[in-house]
């Protein structure tokens, strides 16, 4: 498969278990990779993209899907993210979890949909490196996966809900990620518990 680079792209390179926009990203460096046996243009070519906007829509509602769910998670059970991952549509977090109470399955879906209905804003805004991190629990993974040397920290705040560090694209409000189902609980070891989730529509 053939790549060249870019000087930009507006192509999301992943973050955060994220998928990154495909054909046109190769780590965090802009590249246009070419699908097998299209050739390359000439060095010096101007080239147009466009970004499948189905996929990243749905990816954002997903990745908004799984904020709610550690807000809510932080919240009541006080569990921090020990990993994660995400697809178009589905998606599962690890949490530091060592029990879950009875009906936590359900009364997780029933809790994440009734944030998703509250319409909660979203707001996003960049702060210097000391201030972010001053902010009371803005770090929601177990370890803090925060290079040392960046300088600055995106935030994102799911308004009332939940506020962290966070690198990803997100929908504008809560109800835009629509109705979320819980699909399963598994056991991962003493300490962890993986969730499961999907959009329903």
């Amino acid at each position: 498969m053939a790549e060249g680079s870019l000087p930009t792209t507006v192509s999301f390179s992943g973050v955060e278990s994220k998928p990154e926009s495909p054909g046109s990203r190769r780590g965090d460096d802009p590249a246009l990779i070419a699908e097998e046996g299209d050739p390359l243009p000439p060095v010096g070519t101007s080239v147009h993209g466009a970004i499948e906007d189905e996929r990243r829509s749905t990816l954002m509602r997903v990745h908004t899907g799984l904020h709610i769910m550690c807000g809510v998670v932080f919240r009541d059970q006080g569990a921090l993210v020990t990993g994660g991952n995400m697809e178009p549509g589905t998606a599962r977090m690890d949490f530091n979890l060592p029990d879950v109470p009875p009906g936590f399955k359900g009364d997780l879906e029933e809790a994440i949909n009734a944030e998703v209905r509250a319409d909660r804003r979203i707001d996003t805004r960049i702060l210097p490196r000391e201030d972010a991190l001053a902010i009371p629990d803005i770090i929601r993974t177990q370890a803090n996966l925060i290079p040392e040397n960046v300088p600055e920290i995106r935030i994102v705040d799911i308004v009332g809900l939940d506020q962290q560090a966070d690198g990803g694209t997100h929908v504008a409000s809560t109800s835009q990620v629509g109705e979320v189902e819980v699909t399963k609980v598994e056991n991962k070891g003493r300490q962890n518990r993986r969730v499961r989730i999907r959009l329903v529509g």
